[in-house]
């Protein structure tokens, strides 16, 4: 995997580079695999990102929507990614809602995860391999509710994991695992100055424009931004 990092003047910016880069990604995994599968991640940048992506022009039918992790309470908490997610996300775009895999968090955080597993290998006809994962990186280094020193960073069996004893609140937590990391196509990890972050009070219009940059996070494709993606490479 080859790894490129961009730097962007401001979160809008980065939003719309995400359109763009976002659109070149499914068009190539859906002319392969009649599919795109994305995994979405939490936090404060979340908000100012996803409202702009859920106005992408996408066959949003054959898009799936995983998560990297989920905190151990109702989908309808503010603490939820889900709920972040419907709110910025899912509630403005046109994916079918069995294309949604929500992590169980609220009740049994182990069940939770090992059905986790077998959905995600399931829609991945065995391989795990999402074509996409959006990494958030906390203050304290942690990617997903993958913590630094944590005994789960030696996992190497498992794609998805419950925590029970997380160092951060809430201890309950359902997360994707390194070796699922490493299974994926591509991952964008982001990073945005929080000084920046403010979630705008309508999504902002996406501008179509040819891109000029290589990548904004990790992977090996360059980014189409124009309105006609590039046929995907054999």
């Amino acid at each position: 995997m080859t790894t490129t990092r961009s730097v962007f003047a401001s979160p809008e910016a980065l939003a719309a580079e995400l359109v763009h880069l976002t659109i070149d990604a499914a068009t190539t995994a859906i002319a392969r695999r009649d599919r795109f599968t994305m995994a979405l991640t939490g936090g404060s940048a979340a908000q100012v990102l996803y409202p702009v992506l859920a106005q992408a022009p996408l066959p949003w039918e054959k898009i799936h929507i995983f998560y990297g992790d989920e905190r151990g309470v109702p989908p309808d908490h503010k603490d939820s990614n889900h709920k972040l997610a419907v709110d910025t996300f899912l509630s403005r775009a046109k994916i079918p809602d069995q294309n949604v895999h929500r992590m169980i968090g609220e009740v049994d955080v182990v069940k939770g995860a090992a059905d986790y597993e077998a959905e995600l290998l399931r829609v991945t006809e065995g391989t795990g391999a999402i074509d996409v994962v959006h990494v958030g990186m906390g203050p304290d280094g942690h990617i997903c509710s993958l913590f630094p020193g944590h005994a789960l960073l030696s996992e190497e069996k498992r794609l998805v994991v419950a925590i029970t004893y997380s160092p951060k609140p809430p201890p309950s937590r359902v997360t994707l695992t390194l070796q699922a990391l490493s299974r994926a196509r591509e991952l964008w990890f982001w990073s945005v100055e929080q000084a920046r972050l403010t979630p705008p009070k309508k999504p902002s219009s996406i501008r179509r424009r040819r891109c000029r940059r290589p990548r904004l996070l990790a992977g090996g494709r360059r980014c189409a931004g124009c309105s006609t993606p590039r046929p995907p490479s054999t």
